[in-house]
């Protein structure tokens, strides 16, 4: 079954890809309400929840209590800053083979992995 386009799940999902801080559904609301004023933050958990649940955004659970919601979609960490909660990308290089080196002593099929780092942010260690 195709997926009805919609003109305001366009909007959250085209304002995801302008950031790179991963914002939380409160704060993708309050700037999506900017140009739709009646779209309700009902409408955008949903849209968020269903654009992750079909693999167009990532969910991140960091652990603090709210989903962040993070437009690529592709293999990569992030870091959670213990002091403020931001969250960002954090590239590692070397780490492609992860899912060999996981495998070796595993007799299932390893499908995907997600690790985060936690520590101070370059604004908040200044």
């Amino acid at each position: 079954m195709a997926l009805k386009y919609s003109r305001q799940r366009q909007v959250i999902k085209d304002f995801l890809m302008t950031r790179k801080d991963h914002p939380t559904a409160d704060v993708v609301y309050m700037n999506v309400r900017r140009e739709y004023p009646n779209i309700s933050l009902g409408t955008v958990y949903r849209n968020l929840s269903l654009l992750a649940d079909i693999g167009e955004i990532k969910r991140l659970r960091v652990g603090d209590g709210v989903d962040h919601y993070d437009a690529d979609t592709s293999q990569h960490y992030h870091i959670i800053c213990t002091k403020c909660g931001s969250v960002k990308d954090l590239k590692i290089n070397g780490i492609e083979h992860i899912m060999d080196i996981a495998n070796t002593d595993f007799d299932g099929e390893i499908q995907g992995h997600v690790t985060y780092f936690y520590g101070v942010c370059g604004d908040c260690h200044k």
